[in-house]
């Protein structure tokens, strides 16, 4: 339970990474969208906190420097677009096979129907950006996007969409925070839990949904001849 908690807070992971905190946060961007097994890194939350500590009052009460948050605004977003375009390309190249796999702790088929779920609910292009604000959604939708043969061109443009506006928006989010509320480094344990309770909030009540629509299908319907 401590390392999970440890693996969750941001403050754990700029604590670890140091004076390479602020390439360290980019590259975590990049594994958390672009590699499969990033899906359990921070990824909001991190942003936010980030952003946060790239104000010298909320760094100096954590006892860190500031990290650059011209860098981040930079090269976060370009991490974000490089990580999803790693994933897409994958899915494109190598298929379903892909996610042919067991479960394990680092895997599991659920990940991948969620995506799946979003891709064809929304469209591709609504996916795609939507799916930037949904924790371990974002880090399969990149591969199912892909393996569902998501035009390359296509891909990317919405990929630099809601590659920018989502770094951009959450880092500026924390840097208005860090620089606006007194002692924030104090909330934001607090706040990485809220952060990713109105994360998952879409991905539940979809589910909520669905089960309800089945449940009031009628028995012997569900396979209605045509």
């Amino acid at each position: 339970m401590d390392v999970l908690l440890d693996l969750l807070d941001p403050k754990w992971w700029l604590s670890m990474l140091g004076a390479f905190a602020t390439i360290g946060v980019i590259a975590i961007v990049f594994a958390e969208t672009g590699l499969l097994v990033g899906f359990f890194l921070p990824g909001d939350s991190l942003l936010v906190t980030a952003g946060i500590f790239s104000t010298a009052a909320a760094a100096q009460g954590f006892g860190i420097a500031p990290l650059s948050l011209p860098t981040l605004l930079i090269g976060a977003p370009l991490a974000a677009i490089a990580g999803a375009q790693l994933g897409h390309f994958l899915g494109a190249k190598v298929g379903r096979k892909m996610f042919d796999k067991p479960d394990s702790r680092l895997f599991k088929r659920e990940h991948v129907e969620k995506a799946e779920f979003y891709f064809e609910k929304f469209g591709p292009a609504k996916a795609v950006v939507a799916a930037r604000f949904m924790p371990i959604v974002r880090t399969f939708m990149n591969p199912v996007a892909g393996v569902l043969e998501m035009d390359a061109r296509r891909f990317f443009v919405w990929n630099v969409l809601g590659g920018v506006v989502w770094v951009e928006a959450l880092l500026l989010l924390g840097y208005f925070l860090g620089s606006k509320v007194e002692g924030i480094d104090k909330y934001i344990l607090p706040g990485v839990f809220v952060v990713v309770l109105l994360s998952v909030i879409p991905i539940v009540r979809e589910v909520m949904k669905n089960r309800r629509a089945a449940s009031a299908v009628p028995k012997g319907r569900h396979h209605a001849p045509r």
